[in-house]
């Protein structure tokens, strides 16, 4: 029978509070490093050298075409074999974040595509830079369009971070199941690990949706404006009553 206490008592300890904090620390910082890395591979393949469209192609290929668990495996087991030696940690977010950046690349480059040609020609025709017509110009209305599949990478890369358990990564995953295995009480042990789950998973879809608010004008206008149009209505209102 479920004990609702053991439940309570797992998601208050302090192991299953850390092992949730560093399942966030891996999913930020892997999907921080992975948006950089996309959106290198994003502007290289903008660019007319061809070795440079080689090298994102090859980059695509190979990292989308594996699994990412076969990667982060790969990069723990097989590099000391090379005489570069790495951390549980840093093998795990070097695989995460290799992996989301082949996929960040392309919504960033959907993205950097959406914008007109036109707008990136007339920026140039009124004397800014290429840098500052992709600051100014593209990458604002780029942000705008590639939010929402980069929230869903995000939701993403937190449930795929469990996956870094396979090398003894004390994430979240990996604690409830040794929790579990200790005391044989897996419905409570992976009940509480959800718990944490959709915590965080509530958290990032409630930063997205403020993200985009924040980022289309219509509803920052419509934002701004909403007490003048209080006072208008309360004026009606009163006008009404009289």
């Amino acid at each position: 029978m479920m004990s609702l206490d053991l439940v309570f008592d797992y998601i208050v300890s302090p192991v299953f509070f850390h092992g949730a904090m560093l399942t966030l620390l891996i999913t930020v910082t892997s999907l921080f490093f992975g948006v950089l890395a996309g959106l290198v591979i994003a502007l290289m393949q903008e660019t007319r050298l061809r070795l440079l469209q080689v090298v994102t192609l090859f980059y695509l290929w190979l990292f989308r075409g594996t699994p990412v668990l076969f990667q982060i495996i790969f990069i723990y087991n097989v590099l000391p074999s090379f005489g570069i030696r790495l951390s549980a940690f840093l093998s795990a977010v070097i695989a995460l974040a290799l992996n989301e950046g082949a996929y960040m690349a392309e919504i960033l480059r959907s993205g950097l595509d959406a914008v007109k040609k036109g707008q990136r020609t007339a920026g140039l025709a009124l004397g800014m830079s290429t840098t500052q017509v992709m600051r100014h110009i593209v990458l604002p209305q780029a942000a705008r369009i590639v939010l929402p599949p980069m929230g869903n990478q995000m939701i993403g890369m937190l449930k795929t971070s469990a996956l870094v358990s396979v090398i003894a990564v004390e994430e979240l995953l990996l604690v409830a199941n040794q929790a579990a295995s200790a005391t044989f009480r897996y419905f409570e042990a992976l009940t509480a690990a959800g718990v944490y789950y959709l915590a965080l998973t509530t958290i990032f879809m409630v930063l997205q949706a403020l993200l985009e608010r924040w980022l289309d004008p219509k509803k920052r206008r419509r934002r701004e404006k909403r007490p003048l149009l209080d006072r208008l209505m309360l004026a009606t209102e009163r006008a009404d009553v009289r």
